[in-house]
């Protein structure tokens, strides 16, 4: 039985999320930094490709089974983009500041009716590195996309990123309430449902 998986991610936000979306399980999540894994070359083409990339790169390295997440925002105006760039929207290394302006001068001139969004988020678990059967799973969390920034909350695209039903930005809304809601706890809430059939419900665990 499984009793420790690492996170492939060294995004200081996702890793504050998914502590507390793990909070409740009976399993210890540790961040790849503490087998000193470095990030891995995102080659892949969309979310889910990338989370494997990730999720087997983690493994390899820690010698671990691993959790891999990758997401990004898509903006309808601007064909999906920025999409599986996201994190490195306004060029390598780029903050959280320059993405979020870099995007508001994209859709300057798009209407407000016009600036639809969806963060999407995908997940993918390792036994080992080479496992022919991962789990995966993906969720979205749609929304818009305000003219400016509100909030103090989240990280990336959050203070932009305008949910609907709760009249908020995503950044304005408390650590409990996102993590009900967001594209990362669905997702998170499918691979608990996997995760508890395949790999509680008797699958073997190598």
């Amino acid at each position: 039985m499984l009793d420790k998986i690492v996170l492939a991610s060294g995004n200081a936000g996702k890793l504050k999320e998914f502590s507390h979306l793990f909070a409740n399980w009976d399993i210890q999540v540790v961040p790849q930094s503490d087998f000193d894994v470095p990030e891995a070359e995102e080659s892949g083409l969309s979310f889910i490709e990338n989370a494997l990339i990730k999720a087997r790169h983690a493994s390899r390295i820690s010698g671990l089974p691993a959790l891999a997440d990758d997401s990004g925002l898509a903006v309808d105006a601007l064909d999906g983009a920025p999409g599986i760039y996201s994190a490195r929207y306004a060029g390598p290394g780029a903050t959280d500041r320059e993405n979020n302006r870099k995007l508001l001068e994209a859709l300057r001139d798009v209407p407000d009716e016009q600036r639809g969004a969806s963060f999407h988020c995908a997940l993918a678990f390792v036994r080992r590195h080479d496992d022919p059967v991962p789990l995966v799973c993906s969720a979205q969390w749609p929304g818009r996309i305000l003219r400016e920034p509100a909030g103090e909350q989240g990280f990336g695209y959050d203070p932009l990123f305008f949910v609907e039903s709760q009249g908020v930005t995503s950044a304005q809304l408390a650590c409990e309430v996102k993590n009900q809601l967001s594209h990362r706890a669905q997702a998170v809430q499918q691979f608990e449902a996997l995760w508890r059939e395949r790999m509680r419900g008797g699958a073997a665990v190598v």
